[in-house]
This record gives structure tokens, sequence and C-alpha cells, in this order.
């Protein structure tokens, strides 16, 4: 399958009175067309922040992207995201790359109905006037599973539940049908049953469109029956990618092995204890010299303070940063809350 999106070695820092701030550090993977793909870890651990620097939305200053190249397109077609001009760029966001928020309220301009907003984005890139993209914005908000769209066009955001402005986001990243959909958190503050019901829309619609799409979330547990590979993310640093299958059949990385140890199963006995990871991320302005995960790390040996392992291609598709071969190493200490 062709390659839609390939980053090599981007990093982004932001430039504060504190000192600067290794938001994202080198990090390099590639999407294909119509795949799936989670981007995974704690909060503040560069997720966001990567994919914003891919659509150059970082806030400058204090951020800068600083380097690397986001490849996006085939052939001909193929450019860098990074050395567009501010009006090329424009020309791919909203258009043939597509965002949908965590919080749509940050997002929705309250003063403005839902109708105009998505006509707005239909006019600009597809050239439709008043009339043609208020029909569309009727369509996409039914499509999306809003009914009587023809009487909600005119509604504002505070008149929708948590859920449907969700799907209003959603309508205004699919309205102008683009390549690749960036979802960054959106069924975080919404509860369980909305998040199944918006996870199975996206699905629906790439399978409708043909798109790719970029899931980041914290939640290991969604991305389960969502992706087709992971990318797991830590202090800005990728640590492991994977096939969803080999990832939770096979974790390589300790990170990836807390992540899951913390997580509810239903293949196991209930005298399971759940498990969590002890300490916090490093410091961002002040990493450390070695592997970020060091000081949390329950396989760490001396090496790992002193040195910051590459990604290494250990299995078809499955690449990892550390020093420790998990599947042959036992744990110096356990989880919290894991018998020995």
């Amino acid at each position: 399958m062709a390659k839609l999106l390939e980053v090599r070695g981007l990093e982004t820092r932001f430039f504060t009175q504190d000192g600067v701030v290794h938001a994202v550090n080198g990090i390099s993977y590639h999407l294909d067309e119509g795949e799936t793909l989670a981007i995974v870890g704690e909060s503040g651990c560069g997720k966001s922040v990567g994919v914003m620097s891919l659509m150059r939305l970082i806030p400058q200053p204090p951020g800068k992207i600083t380097g690397g190249e986001v490849l996006f397109g085939s052939g001909d077609d193929r450019k860098d995201l990074l050395k567009l001009t501010d009006d090329g760029i424009r020309q791919v966001r909203g258009n043939r790359i597509a965002m949908i928020f965590q919080d749509p309220m940050v997002y929705l301009n309250p003063l403005m109905n839902i109708g105009f907003q998505i006509s707005e984005t239909l006019m600009l890139h597809l050239g439709m006037d008043k009339a043609a993209a208020r029909k569309r914005s009727i369509e996409l908000l039914e499509m999306v599973g809003i009914p009587r769209g023809a009487e909600r066009v005119d509604d504002y955001p505070h008149q929708f539940s948590g859920g449907m402005r969700q799907r209003v986001m959603i309508a205004m990243g699919l309205s102008c049908k683009p390549q690749l959909l960036i979802a960054d958190e959106p069924t975080t503050a919404l509860d369980v049953t909305i998040q199944a019901q918006i996870t199975d829309l996206v699905k629906r619609l790439q399978d409708e469109f043909g798109m790719a799409i970029i899931w980041i979330t914290h939640d290991l547990g969604v991305v389960a029956g969502l992706a087709d590979r992971v990318i797991v993310m830590y202090a800005g640093f990728i640590v492991e990618q994977a096939a969803v299958k080999d990832l939770y059949a096979t974790p390589l990385h300790p990170y990836t092995i807390g992540l899951l140890s913390s997580l509810p199963r239903l293949d196991v006995g209930r005298a399971r204890r759940l498990t969590s990871i002890e300490g916090l991320p490093p410091d961002l302005i002040d990493l450390p010299k070695g592997c970020p995960f060091d000081a949390r790390c329950v396989y760490r040996f001396d090496r790992c303070a002193t040195e910051n392992p590459k990604l290494e291609h250990i299995a078809r598709g499955h690449t990892v940063a550390c020093w420790v071969d998990v599947t042959k190493t036992a744990p110096t200490k356990a989880l919290i809350g894991e018998s020995r």
C-alpha cells in the first residue's frame, strides 16, 4: 500500500522563560493510505504537539519546529508540509488533512450557528455558494447521526450535548472528504457509551470515505479494535511501534508493559490486581542523559542511566527503544499493585 504520510526526525521546542521544553524529539513514522494509526501515551508525552506540528498549528512564539520533514501525498503531489508557504499550508488544512479536537466547545465559535461554521469550510475550500454549502451541511449533520439536520443546522453549540458537539466536529472534519483525518483524543470527555458510538461512527465513515486516520489517545483500551498500528510515545520520544495485535500480544518496552498492565481485562480472573507505574515523567526542560523512562523502569540497569537507546527493528514491523530484552529478562522489582 502506498505511503500517504512520512514523518522524518520531527523536532518541536518551546522556548520559555524557564528554559527550552523538548516537546518532540526526532520522531519518525509513516502512515499508509486508508490505514489507522494510533499514537498513545501519558499526558504531556508529545502526542498532540507532534500532530499539531504536522499541520503547522504550533503557536510561534514560544513554539518552534526545529527540525525534520513531513512528506504528505504521493507521486508528483508529494510535498514537505514544513516547507509550504502560509497560503500553501492553509490549502491543506481542513481540505486534505482535517482534525477533530478534544474539546469541541474550545473550537466551535459560541456566537455562530453550526451551519455557518460547517459551510465556511465548504465555501473556502470547495468554492460552494451559500445555498449549496447549507444543503451540504445538513447532509453532513445527518450523516454523522444528528437527527433533523434541517432543523438543527441553525442551532448554536450550547444547544448540543457533548457527544453531539463532537459529531458536529466530525462533520466539519469530513466536509471536504480529506485524505487524512487526525482525531486528537476525541472521546476523552465523553462517557463510555458515547465513546463507543463516536468510535464506531469514525470507523464507518473511514470505510465510506477511504481516508487514513491518526487517532491520538492515552487509553490503550480504545485502540484495540480501532487501529492497524500503534505508536507508543514517552517524553517526546517514540519508544515502541508495532501492529496492534503484536503490541498487545508481545509488548517489548517496559513502559508499554506498564500501560497494558494498568488496564482491566476480561480474560483473566478477578484475583488479578491492576498495577501502576510509579514516579512521574521527566522534566522536558531538563531531560535525563540516558533513557527518559529509566527512573520509573522496573527493568533498568546501569547503562540505562547513561545512554538513550535508539529505535531498533526487533521483528517485522515491530521496533522498540530499549537496552533490555524483556522477553528474556526478569524485572528488578514489581510494578505497584503487582503480587510477586
